[in-house]
């Protein structure tokens, strides 16, 4: 058995994958580059695979689809085996609500078309959570260049305060854009 550690949640959402750019990376070949996605909803924490290669399993059944997760639940992916804690419990407090998200900035009509394509592989994605396109892809779609794409994304991470810089970036601003009600 490897080392145990805790890992405490974020506020909105766990990355877990072999990318170092994961909030919990799991180095093994085994572990897809982004696997799965632990994220807070109204009613408590979901787990979603992200479509990973070898898939993920709570309580030793495989996860087909997004799923509550409950104190106790046993997540496993490759050698990993993470054992969900549900933070009311560990600290002896109760959630009676959750405050609601941060009303979406205002955009302009060209930043506003470009998270709609942006996010719409999230809206229509019904378990895995895809990639975003890719920046030559969403300048293609809307017929700038690749510069002004960038330029436009650059305006939209400091809007939605997305101030880290890695590999995950665009797919935090679309998931940022649908809970703060943006896109839709």
């Amino acid at each position: 058995m490897g080392p145990v550690r805790l890992v405490p949640l974020r506020p909105d959402a766990l990355t877990i994958g072999r990318a170092p750019g994961n909030e919990l990376p799991v180095d093994s070949p085994l572990v897809s580059r982004l696997h799965a996605l632990v994220e807070r909803l109204p009613a408590g924490w979901i787990i979603r695979d992200l479509g990973s290669t070898n898939g993920t399993t709570v309580n030793g059944v495989p996860l087909r689809e997004a799923r509550t997760l409950h104190d106790g639940d046993r997540v496993e992916l490759g050698p990993a085996c993470l054992v969900f804690r549900a933070p009311a419990q560990l600290t002896g407090t109760r959630t009676v609500g959750v405050t609601p998200p941060p009303a979406p900035p205002a955009l302009t009509r060209r930043e506003r078309e470009l998270l709609e394509l942006l996010c719409r592989p999230y809206l229509a994605g019904a378990g895995a959570f895809p990639e975003p396109p890719a920046v030559r892809a969403l300048a293609g779609t809307l017929g700038v260049s690749e510069s002004a794409v960038k330029k436009h994304l650059t305006r939209l991470y400091d809007k939605f305060d997305l101030v880290s810089n890695d590999d995950r970036r665009r797919a935090r601003l679309a998931a940022e854009a649908v809970r703060r009600g943006a896109v839709g």
